[in-house]
């Protein structure tokens, strides 16, 4: 727990430091009419504080991230908190399907490349999901957009629903349309994500599956279908659960641009509007989401890696 508070603070202190030393602030990026007085900007920067040292303003911004308050957004003109609350569901929807997808279809390709090792398509498949991997998340996305949507009109732009029955309509076709405007975006990080896990589970069943404890089971005539079931997956899920929460960070990172490329209303769509207008107490509140939901996401994938590594178990039961 202390260690998830103290990584929390690090990305906050960290992303308050760097937005400060940026040129601006959040007073003259939202007052940029030169009709406006420079004294009627002065008077705000005082009245928040802008114009004090760097120092006193991370006391501030500590003592209110301590009291619960996360500030006011000057670029959604509400509390913060209000603004996270309305996106943060969004995101976690796309970051948690996208993961859970790419986890079993990682799974299952990844198995089946590792026991059909010396098939010419397995071979096939392993160049498809290294090249996968290498791919930037909005080059894929964009390309993805531009083929299935502006060339054949099969997903929607952009948006979390069609605006003319935004919120209309029962409750199956709004789930309906949800899932329309959601495809591509979590179709996008699906295919990125899958074909690393793949990637990872085959060459960690690779070796599995020749080491001593494979051959004693074949030995002792137990079918294959159950040793890989009962042997070598098993011992390949601890390390295959732990890649997937190292995977965490890039899939928050990755998020970003896809929300921003698909018009997803999720808080990388609002942080990169945050940025862009030096909105200090929203872009930290965002980077501080994102360290959390990573750090809750370490913290279960380290459970589970625990549970199901047979070593893991010796060494605690030791």
């Amino acid at each position: 727990m202390t260690d998830a508070v103290l990584v929390v603070w690090a990305v906050g202190t960290l992303a308050f430091v760097l937005l400060h030393l940026a040129p601006g602030d959040p007073i003259g990026a939202s007052l940029r009419d030169p009709r406006v007085a420079p004294a009627v900007r002065a008077h705000f920067r005082a009245v928040y504080a802008f114009d004090r040292p760097l120092f006193e303003q991370y006391l501030r911004y500590v003592a209110a991230w301590v009291h619960g308050d996360l500030g006011y957004s000057f670029s959604q003109f509400r509390p913060v908190a209000d603004a996270l609350r309305e996106t943060a569901p969004f995101s976690v929807l796309l970051m948690g399907l996208s993961l859970c997808l790419s986890a079993l279809l990682g799974a299952l390709i990844g198995t089946w490349q590792a026991v059909r090792q010396r098939s010419a398509l397995v071979s096939w498949s392993a160049v498809v999901a290294s090249g996968l991997s290498a791919v930037p998340e909005a080059w894929l996305a964009l390309m993805l957009l531009a083929v299935f949507s502006a060339q054949f009109g099969l997903f929607p732009l952009s948006g979390r629903c069609d605006p003319v029955h935004c919120g209309e309509g029962n409750a199956w076709s709004s789930l309906l349309d949800l899932a329309h405007h959601l495809a591509l975006p979590v179709l996008t990080l699906t295919l990125l994500f899958t074909a690393a896990f793949s990637r990872v589970l085959r060459v960690t069943l690779r070796d599995v599956l020749h080491d001593d404890v494979m051959r004693t089971a074949r030995a002792k005539g137990v079918p294959s279908t159950r040793r890989l079931a009962q042997h070598a997956v098993r011992r390949a899920a601890g390390p295959f659960v732990a890649t997937i929460g190292l995977s965490l960070p890039a899939l928050v990172g990755g998020s970003v641009f896809v929300e921003r490329i698909f018009g997803w209303p999720g808080m990388g769509t609002l942080l990169v509007g945050a940025i862009g207008t030096r909105d200090y107490p929203l872009v930290t509140a965002i980077a501080m989401a994102g360290s959390l939901l990573v750090v809750a996401g370490g913290t279960l994938t380290d459970v589970c890696s625990a549970l199901l590594d047979p070593r893991a178990r010796m060494v605690r039961d030791a």
